[in-house]
């Protein structure tokens, strides 16, 4: 049956009451009955209501329930069984997921049909220390245990998080930490600061640069320097006694290192053998407040004594010594082997403390410097 209203006269109706006219107004201007106004209005309506934009909390909602049907989609992918599973199959498949703490409870059990009342009996039932999760986290730990001495003890949770996963173990930051807390572990990063400034306040200058002395073996400096040969590092460590600025001992070394440092001591101590109190002066180097030198000083009874932080004047006589070798002969000669810069380094030495007059000592070389106190005060003791 045709309709006696066309399409024109239907859109007019829609318009009119868009624009805020009441159906009962257009039903008696038009004569058009009730009915077929409100059926006209209906798809009208509807079609209206899908154009809305959506609201922010339906956009939530809607985002919300599409990252559960990812997490969803996720967890069937990497698990080991599926829905369909026996339980006591999909109960083992859920520890291990429960484990990684990825994903709530919520989301893993909706994905496998589990009741989650069920899951929880499971996971709190009987003795643990048997079950695949107990030596779960045995092996974890031990793993974690070596990447943070690896580290030698600065990651901390993320950074292990971050490794475990590039070594193949699924593993979420949150099980991290906690496993480190069981086992006592911090990153040295966290209050470091507190620490270094604690063991600044302990650096004591004795020197403050009264660097000129009354006798030899009362005070002695030392620093370390660095000369690169065929693309390789050589540190220089040297000891001088500032009574006649002698170079008391020497070494060259691959590293700078602690060892570096406590053997040039060590030489020099054992050829010297100092009978009188001594202060030993350096700059706040590692190498230099390392427990273990800094023990072995304690042991013989010497004064440390170290520069202030960013301040090389505290320092210049060894600051002084190493421009000098470096200007006097590294940077002037080209060595064509590691054995010929080292016999190099041995003959400045010597020419140093011979032959080159210092003008600390009214241009005397440091023995002669020193030959002459012990002269004088072997002939002040005979008379």
């Amino acid at each position: 049956m045709k309709s006696k209203y066309d399409l024109s006269q239907r859109q007019a109706v829609i318009s009119r009451h868009r624009s805020g006219e009441s159906v009962s107004h257009i039903v008696g201007d038009t004569g058009i009955p009730r009915s077929t106004i409100y059926n006209w209005l209906k798809p009208a309506k509807t079609a209206e209501d899908d154009c809305k934009e959506p609201t922010l909390k339906n956009f939530r909602l809607l985002e919300n329930k599409v990252k559960r049907l990812e997490g969803i989609i996720e967890i069937l992918k990497t698990s080991e069984c599926s829905p369909r599973d026996p339980l006591k199959v999909k109960l083992g498949a859920l520890e291990k997921l429960h484990e990684q703490h990825t994903y709530s409870v919520h989301m893993i059990c909706e994905a496998l049909d589990v009741p989650r009342g069920t899951f929880y009996n499971h996971v709190l039932r009987g003795k643990r220390e048997h079950t695949w999760y107990a030596e779960r986290r045995n092996e974890l730990k031990k793993v974690i245990r070596e990447i943070y001495d690896h580290s030698h003890q600065i990651f901390g949770a993320e950074k292990i998080t971050a490794t475990l996963k590039s070594k193949g173990y699924p593993i979420s930051i949150k099980m991290v930490r906690e496993l480190m807390q069981e086992m006592g572990l911090t990153s040295i990063r966290q209050g470091a600061k507190n620490t270094y400034v604690k063991e600044q306040r302990k650096l004591i200058n004795h020197v403050n640069q009264q660097f000129n002395v009354t006798c030899p073996d009362e005070v002695w400096v030392s620093d370390v320097t660095y000369f690169r040969f065929d693309d390789k590092k050589f540190y220089i460590c040297a000891v001088i006694d500032l009574f006649a600025r002698k170079v008391i001992a020497y070494r060259i070394g691959k590293s700078n290192s602690t060892q570096l440092v406590k053997g040039t001591f060590r030489a020099a101590y054992e050829n010297r053998k100092p009978t009188n109190p001594l202060t030993f002066h350096t700059d706040r180097g590692t190498n230099y407040r390392a427990k273990t030198f800094c023990a072995y000083l304690k042991s013989l009874g010497v004064t440390q004594s170290f520069s202030r932080a960013r301040v090389p004047y505290d320092n210049s006589v060894m600051e002084s010594f190493f421009s000098s070798l470096k200007r006097e002969e590294l940077y002037r000669t080209k060595y064509r082997s590691e054995n010929e810069f080292r016999t190099a380094v041995d003959k400045y030495m010597t020419f140093y403390n011979e032959e080159r007059p210092h003008a600390t000592n009214q241009y005397k070389t440091p023995v002669q410097k020193e030959a002459d106190f012990f002269s004088d005060h072997v002939g002040a003791g005979v008379d």
